[in-house]
């Protein structure tokens, strides 16, 4: 089984690639089910997650925490996705458990594409590099499933070397937190259409006297501005929006 979180879809898409390739259960962490139950009668668990500075998001942390008392002496597969090389960004799951709670399996990270549309240094990728993205995603996740059958186990980003990149990409990430859970803007464009406020997995957006607010209590996941039909949302950089990202799924 695994459990993962997406924002706009990239972590969805591996997740359910390997519950594919190894005939498994694939459940997002935000479907409303007993996770405890779930968790406590599987002996072996998967986790799927985008990297954001080599931080895992605060939905899944959140998530981990809710259900720690579930996963001691669990085995875990962990996967994230990410941009660039985040250095540790599959290591730093375990930072959530005390030491030896959990063995890990497995640890691998994928490249897939950008999905912040809204910062003018990291441009949206074309239709053909995303193919390019799927199609590297897909040999690396066969290599990953013969060896998860084999009994090999990798741990992507546990070296010293990848924990000092992690670390240096990752020291800025709990200020930057920090500052947008109060940071996200709707535009004069918005149409009141509550889309956002529907599809936002913290629920920090809600309808009220007539327009959205915030309740600064935002993930980073993107979502909600790569979702408004009027681009009208903004968060940290608030540089207009012209093309969003749509997703793998």
């Amino acid at each position: 089984m695994i459990l993962y979180f997406s924002g706009t879809g990239n972590s969805k898409y591996i997740a359910e690639l390997f519950c594919r390739y190894m005939n498994d259960e694939c459940y997002s962490i935000e479907e409303k089910i007993d996770f405890g139950k779930l968790i406590a009668s599987q002996e072996i668990i998967g986790f799927c997650y985008p990297i954001y500075g080599s931080r895992v998001p605060r939905i899944m942390r959140e998530f981990v925490q809710k259900h720690i008392e579930f996963l001691k002496n669990k085995k875990i597969i962990i996967f994230c996705t990410q941009l660039i090389f985040s250095g540790d960004g599959a290591r730093v799951f375990t930072d959530m458990f005390p030491r030896n709670y959990v063995q890990v399996l497995y640890a691998e990270h994928f490249l897939m594409p950008n999905n912040v549309c809204n910062f003018f240094l990291l441009s949206l990728a074309s239709e053909k590099r995303i193919k390019k993205y799927i199609t590297k995603a897909e040999r690396k996740m066969h290599i990953v499933c013969r060896n998860i059958k084999n009994g090999i186990i990798k741990k992507r980003g546990f070296n010293f070397v990848s924990r000092i990149l992690g670390l240096a990409q990752g020291v800025f990430m709990p200020i930057i937190e920090k500052k947008t859970l109060d940071c996200v803007v709707i535009g004069n464009d918005c149409i009141q259409c509550r889309l956002c406020v529907s599809i936002c997995p913290m629920n920090n957006l809600e309808y009220e006297n007539r327009k959205i607010a915030h309740k600064s209590n935002c993930t980073i996941c993107y979502r909600c501005i790569n979702k408004c039909p009027q681009k009208a949302i903004t968060l940290f950089f608030h540089q207009k929006v012209k093309v969003q990202y749509k997703g793998l799924c």
